[in-house]
């Protein structure tokens, strides 16, 4: 097990480990006069000590995994040596379990520990010990400490490191969930501006040059506010060019760069890639639609399919987009799981979709659609799938949004017209055809 990378509290308790070896080695030398060979064992402890110090002071012993193993292997030749001169010797087994399993891998350090242990224990009655329980007790025990001691830390540290990049995850998740707050609020509030300046101040030059015209055609050519009225009517009509050009600056940038149908087409293309099949039609010839419009029904048709791609399991996905004479209607239709739309509640969006998902809920895409004088609706049944589907009038046309009409992947054919008020002035679905509800 290697903990070469470890923290530097492991580079601590490695020079003490190896102040504790050169501590035993010099006992071993200085009790040398007791065995039969005190040159040899003082002999011993000296080759035994160079090589420690030789891989304490070797950056390679800590960075190679090679060396490592070469130091290891040379240090406890020399113990060998040494253990095989004086019974003194086997007191350096203890350190030297620890140097194993700090700078071997698993496959190595523990056949090593169990080496070195018996190794121990075979000096031991070598040297002529009684053979009591303490003999063999000994060794086995200090290498059992050592090996729990070792694998405890490399555990600890294992779960240390797992936390620690769970919480580098959860500081760049959250890093990430603000910087997508953000561009949902900067997109939120483009989209606010676009339609304000498009209900309000391109409606009201629009509607002041039309105004400056009607006076022209009043007055006689020779009136001397003839020309002051041409004047105002050209400041109106650049006003209102730069008005529409804020509007289309503020453009979404799904809708920059083409036409809704493009955008429609981008999202089903990017939406198929990790989901089922999902296909996207026109129908009827495409007609320009103000920005607030694209906006709305780019926006509706992004929520449906969320919406389905998460929660419905659908094997198929079809988004239309109709053009009417007098209205412009997208359909959005899955063969998913389905849900009872009368047990949602009107705060909470659809199951799939619990209206705090950035605001595109059931009740946020209502509330677009309404806000353009259109209609939303859904059908839809556990098991059956789900239909979505919005109209909207087409502006200048005075009219409400005709009937619009779609098939379920299940085959059920539907019609999605406008809504109608009862007598006490409550807005009521219109009925349709083949509800699933």
């Amino acid at each position: 097990m290697n903990v070469r990378r470890h923290s530097p509290v492991v580079a601590v308790l490695r020079l003490c480990l190896y102040a504790l070896l050169a501590g035993l080695l010099l006992l071993a030398a200085v009790r040398s006069g007791d065995t039969g060979h005190p040159t040899a064992v003082v002999l011993s402890v000296l080759v035994t000590g160079a090589v420690l110090v030789a891989g304490a002071v070797s950056p390679a012993v800590h960075r190679s995994r090679r060396a490592a193993v070469l130091w290891v292997a040379a240090l406890s030749a020399g113990w060998l040596a040494l253990v095989t001169l004086s019974p003194d010797g086997l007191w350096v087994a203890f350190p030297l379990y620890f140097l194993q399993l700090h700078l071997l891998p698993v496959r190595w350090s523990l056949p090593a520990v169990a080496l070195t242990a018996g190794a121990a224990v075979a000096s031991f009655v070598a040297h002529g010990a009684p053979l009591t329980p303490g003999a063999f007790i000994g060794p086995l025990l200090g290498a059992g400490v050592a090996v729990a001691t070792v694998l405890g830390y490399e555990a600890l540290y294992r779960e240390s490191e797992r936390r620690r990049e769970l919480i580098e995850e959860l500081i760049a998740t959250r890093a990430e969930l603000a910087e997508a707050e953000r561009a949902a609020g900067t997109l939120a509030e483009r989209e606010r501006l676009a339609r304000e300046i498009h209900d309000t101040l391109a409606q009201g030059l629009s509607s002041i040059q039309l105004l400056m015209r009607a006076a022209q055609r009043l007055l006689p050519a020779d009136s001397p506010a003839a020309p002051h009225l041409e004047q105002a009517r050209a400041t109106a009509q650049d006003n209102l060019a730069e008005a529409r050009r804020f509007v289309r600056a503020l453009t979404p940038p799904d809708l920059e760069h083409g036409s809704l149908a493009a955008a429609l087409e981008r999202l089903c293309r990017s939406a198929a890639v990790d989901a089922p099949k999902v296909r996207f039609s026109v129908s009827g010839p495409p007609a320009g639609l103000p920005t607030p419009y694209e906006v709305a029904l780019l926006r509706i048709a992004q929520s449906a399919l969320g919406n389905t791609l998460r929660h419905a399991h659908a094997d198929r996905v079809e988004i239309t987009l109709s053009f009417m004479d007098t209205s412009v209607a997208l359909d959005v239709v899955d063969d998913g799981a389905g849900f009872a739309p009368g047990g949602v509640q009107p705060d909470e969006g659809r199951p799939d979709g619990d209206g705090k998902d950035g605001g595109f809920g059931l009740p946020a895409m209502r509330s677009r659609a309404r806000s353009l004088g259109g209609t939303f609706t859904v059908e839809s049944a556990p098991g059956q799938g789900t239909a979505v589907a919005v109209t909207l009038p087409l502006p200048g046309t005075g009219e409400p949004p005709g009937p619009a009409s779609t098939t379920t992947s299940t085959g059920v054919s539907m019609t999605i017209s406008t809504a109608r008020t009862d007598g006490a002035g409550t807005e009521q679905p219109a009925p349709t055809a083949g509800s699933r509800a």
